[in-house]
């Protein structure tokens, strides 16, 4: 805790972030420290930390026999059924060849929908039409459709990839959050609340910032610009678009107790659990130039990055978790984007 509590403190006198909370699990304790204009209790956008969760959401249901991963996921997205592949990712949208398959619940948990960032072209047509759909800095208005005319609108887009076939971040996480709420037959902020916020007692992490949490909500940055003030925020109204990829708030405390609970097998049985925080992808996959950009030579789980034995993701304004050897950390921050630095010596503080 020694080594993360000098990095926040840092962080803060090299002006890099106003403020950072850092903390560190053992899977029965908790031990959180804080730096600069936040304290240990503040409220934090946590954008693509959503991830991990809904995997585990996503896992659970299969253990519960709602899901399999193998499903096709047109089985409760029919808006999806139907939908081609383009021949080319700079080509027209309308040169489209058929899918060898459909899409598997596990193709979203792994992101190998076919549908994502096309870093590897200077223009992407099909990519620019899916602008509304969300890409972009992770905040709320950032889709203004609701779940049912989300799904509705990427059913009419083709894919840019063959199911399975890519590794693409990100927007497989959006599908699966639409994926998730119908399967369950609830709206996705309830079937977090009732599956992980709930029991485990995470009363500060939401879709939107809890009334009693409101005066903890930190200010987000982009540089030194603001990107969210915390008194007229975005998560402060709940989202049109509930977003499964990157929507929650959260505290250091709370997000160090679902870690915790996923360090000590609580969460899903075993097999899946392991499953989680295995590498899925193939040499080839993690090569790809997307997974170059995110991944920086790592694989990816169910909703997790692992390299060798750690696993964990961050949140791209300015959160990170990782876990290794029964130990799990996180640092909170709201600038956009964490510097590949301060990444660097967060893991080495591990």
């Amino acid at each position: 805790m020694e080594k993360l509590q000098a990095l926040a403190d840092r962080l803060v006198a090299d002006g890099e972030v106003p403020g950072a909370v850092v903390g560190m699990t053992d899977g029965r304790e908790h031990w959180v420290g804080s730096a600069g204009a936040v304290g240990n209790d503040s409220v934090f956008r946590v954008s693509s930390m959503t991830k991990p969760l809904a995997a585990v959401i996503a896992l659970r249901l299969v253990e519960s026999g709602v899901l399999g991963l193998q499903d096709p996921v047109e089985r409760w997205l029919p808006e999806l059924a139907g939908q081609r592949v383009v021949r080319r990712l700079d080509g027209p949208v309308d040169d489209t060849v058929p899918v060898e398959r459909a899409a598997t619940v596990e193709d979203l948990l792994t992101m190998r929908l076919g549908f994502g960032f096309a870093f590897e072209v200077e223009s992407c047509p099909v990519a620019e039409l899916a602008g509304e759909l969300g890409f972009g800095p992770p905040r709320p208005s950032s889709v203004a459709l609701d779940p049912d005319r989300w799904i509705a609108r990427f059913g009419e887009l083709p894919l840019m990839d063959q199911p399975g076939q890519v590794w693409r971040y990100e927007l497989a996480y959006a599908v699966l959050g639409v994926l998730l709420a119908r399967a369950s037959g609830v709206d996705l902020p309830e079937l977090f609340r009732r599956e992980l916020l709930d029991p485990l007692g995470m009363g500060d992490t939401g879709f939107v910032v809890p009334e009693h949490a409101r005066g903890r909500l930190a200010r987000s940055f982009v540089g030194t610009d603001v990107f969210d003030d915390a008194a007229t925020s975005e998560w402060l109204v709940p989202p049109v678009f509930p977003h499964a990829g990157g929507g929650l708030v959260s505290t250091a405390g709370d997000y160090l107790t679902f870690v915790a609970a996923l360090m000590n097998g609580e969460l899903v049985r075993p097999d899946l659990a392991a499953a989680m925080v295995t590498d899925q992808l193939t040499a080839e996959q993690r090569s790809g130039p997307s997974a170059q950009i995110f991944l920086d030579g790592g694989g990816w789980g169910y909703g997790v990055q692992v390299v060798g034995d750690r696993y964990g993701w961050g949140g791209g304004l300015g959160t990170l978790w990782y876990s290794k050897g029964g130990i799990g950390a996180v640092l909170m921050t709201q600038v956009l984007p964490p510097s590949p630095a301060t990444v660097a010596a967060f893991v080495e503080a591990l």
